[in-house]
């Protein structure tokens, strides 16, 4: 956009209202700040609607934006000039052309909102990171890992990418875990083990099923058992909490009962001379 169409820009500005335009600006910011504080501790107090009441809260900053831009200009300019739409209409594709990757992120939000791969709150997978959808904004999606990072993406990737959603607007998740075993041990007892820890930890998610899979695999230079139970946590927010608190107990329990793990086993074998310990 040249200084020309600038210039042309500012002979249409109706001065008289500027300060209505200054005042729809501040308005529209305090009305931001207190809709996202409202619906922040709607978030902690309703927890069973967490991920409603944040795509409640990302359509509403969209709407304020849009609200927003259009009390701006219509405040600010001479919206009843024939000449200003032909002048905004040629300073638009200007401004296309100069920024047509945030044009496109602008245009890629919408229809992410409206196509919803994913909302806010969801668990997914894209571009090698895996977290939590912490915001959907008017230019980028903005993803904490399980890291705690802060990793902020563009909206037009979205469109070109695959994304994988864990839990699909739902609130609980699945998680699943695996356990690897000695080939030669008892893996009826450590399916037992397994699914006992899965079901009686505080984080489980009772509606859905628990189901144990067992299968031998090759790992490295050996065969060796793998126990893998698929269980939903009945928050997304507590995945690793989940897998965390079953793991551990399942450890335990392994340990107790003498259910020996694949280093362990090879261990015992480079010990005794080729043969397994009795």
């Amino acid at each position: 956009m040249d200084n020309t169409n600038i210039q042309e820009m500012v002979t249409f500005v109706d001065v008289a209202r500027l300060p209505y335009a200054f005042l729809a600006i501040v308005v529209g910011w305090a009305a931001l700040r207190l809709t996202n504080r409202i619906l922040d501790d709607m978030v902690e107090r309703f927890t069973d609607r967490r991920l409603a009441i944040k795509k409640a809260k990302a359509l509403t900053r969209f709407f304020l934006y849009f609200v927003i831009a259009i009390l701006v200009v219509s405040s600010a300019f001479d919206l009843e000039n024939e000449n200003l739409w032909a002048l905004m209409g040629a300073v638009g594709v200007a401004i296309g052309l100069a920024f047509k990757d945030l044009i496109g992120s602008l245009i890629a939000g919408v229809i992410l909102l409206m196509d919803e791969p994913f909302q806010v709150g969801d668990r997914i997978s894209f571009g090698g990171y895996y977290g939590e959808v912490h915001a959907m904004g008017l230019r980028s999606v903005r993803l904490v890992t399980l890291d705690d990072n802060l990793v902020t993406i563009p909206n037009h990737k979205f469109l070109s990418d695959e994304v994988a959603s864990a839990n699909a607007g739902e609130l609980d998740c699945m998680v699943v875990i695996p356990f690897y075993i000695a080939a030669a041990e008892d893996f009826q007892l450590a399916r037992k083990i397994v699914a006992e820890a899965t079901t009686t930890s505080r984080y489980l998610y009772l509606n859905k099923p628990v189901v144990t899979l067992i299968a031998d695999e090759f790992m490295g230079e050996r065969f060796v058992t793998v126990i893998r139970v698929k269980a939903y946590v009945f928050d997304a927010r507590y995945e690793k909490a989940f897998a965390t608190d079953v793991t551990e107990r399942v450890k335990s329990a392994f340990r107790k009962n003498d259910i020996r793990g694949p280093d362990r086993q090879y261990r015992d074998l480079d010990l005794n001379g080729g043969r397994e310990t009795p």
